[in-house]
């Protein structure tokens, strides 16, 4: 990798527009060297400027393209001694004694150690110095330390500015969808059809892990159009749970699959569990969103009855705690409807949580 000079801004864009933003970053910053790929590095721009403080403003406020703005504080070869050394120093000046911090580390390049060590020796070194407390998860200050080739970036940004998915302020949920049971009247008609329904519904239910999917047919069906569906929602689940492995920092539930006709699985769960039914002749969401919501509390399985294109039979309403209307005036078609109901649940389960 070439030796990089001095670097005063990190620009982090998607992959494939560094250029666009680099061309960008030059019209509003005419003095400034843009090097957008340093040493062929795909999403990366560094930029050298007299002003970095009013730079990055700018970049801000104008580039689109821009995803994230670091202001390099250090630069130093890339040996954790190295790094340690001149972090340390300013950390001294930055982090106070009751404050929290974290290390976060990109490496980039072949180095004899990796990014983990960076963070562990680094953390260790800054907490003795200053007494400061490790906080990975909502921490006050985070130390970044950016590695291309030899060079090492280091900066330190309150701890606000990295955008998480989970924070103290957001109530984790799904462990309460865990208790939902989605019963599902299967889509029946052309293979072709019938199986894409059932991928796009399996993925639904993994998305959101579930307690299970329960397939119930309503009275005689065709075998191979009901093969079809179930083909395909194995498809759905099997596709989103791969996914989900790679990407989540937590075990992930595979949801199961079972299939029962739908009156006898009302007959059997009725009285024992809550029933709900999700159909345009119930009640807004929003006028017993308090019920759903203690149902969900109190209950460790509840039971959201979805129709397919003739809907859950009349004669079960009888049976069902709840009835919902999720959209008044609207129907929600098949392939919509479990992503509906578990997406509106979230939000009156989020609020509820939140109060």
């Amino acid at each position: 990798m070439m030796k990089i000079d001095r670097v005063d801004i990190i620009v982090k864009t998607r992959l494939g527009m560094e250029r666009i933003a680099a061309n960008r970053i030059k019209e509003i910053l005419e003095d400034a060297e843009v090097n957008p790929r340093p040493n062929g590095l795909l999403g990366l721009i560094i930029v050298k400027t007299e002003n970095k403080f009013e730079a990055a403003e700018k970049i801000r406020e104008k580039i689109l393209e821009a995803d994230r703005i670091i202001l390099v504080d250090a630069q130093t070869k890339a040996e954790i001694k190295n790094i340690i050394e001149e972090t340390v120093k300013i950390a001294e000046k930055r982090i106070g004694r009751k404050e929290s911090f974290a290390v976060r580390t990109v490496r980039r390049g072949r180095h004899n150690f990796t990014s983990v060590d960076v963070n562990v020796a680094l953390g260790e070194a800054v907490r003795r110095r200053i007494g400061a407390r490790v906080d990975l998860t909502n921490p006050d200050k985070i130390i970044r330390v950016e590695i291309i080739g030899e060079t090492a970036l280091i900066a330190i940004i309150p701890g606000g500015e990295e955008r998480k998915k989970l924070t103290p302020e957001k109530k984790e949920l799904s462990r309460y969808m865990g208790r939902i049971a989605i019963v599902q009247i299967p889509y029946l008609g052309s293979p072709q059809t019938a199986r894409i329904m059932g991928v796009r519904i399996g993925r639904e239910v993994q998305t959101f892990e579930v307690k299970e999917l329960v397939i119930s047919p309503v009275g005689l069906v065709d075998g191979g159009e009901l093969k079809n569906f179930i083909e395909g929602v194995f498809e759905g689940i099997d596709s989103r749970y791969k996914i989900q492995v790679k990407s989540y920092g937590r075990k992930v539930r595979r949801v199961p699959v079972y299939i029962q006709d739908l009156h006898q699985l009302v007959r059997d769960r009725y009285g024992r569990e809550p029933i709900i039914i999700f159909e345009p002749e119930g009640e807004p969401i929003h006028r017993i969103k308090g019920k759903i919501v203690g149902k969900i509390l109190e209950a460790r399985r509840v039971n959201y009855l979805l129709g397919s294109r003739e809907g859950v039979p009349l004669g079960l309403y009888r049976f069902a705690d709840l009835v919902v209307d999720l959209c008044p005036g609207i129907t929600i078609s098949t392939d919509y409807a479990a992503a509906s109901a578990l997406i509106a649940t979230a939000t009156i389960l989020e609020e509820k949580l939140a109060t």
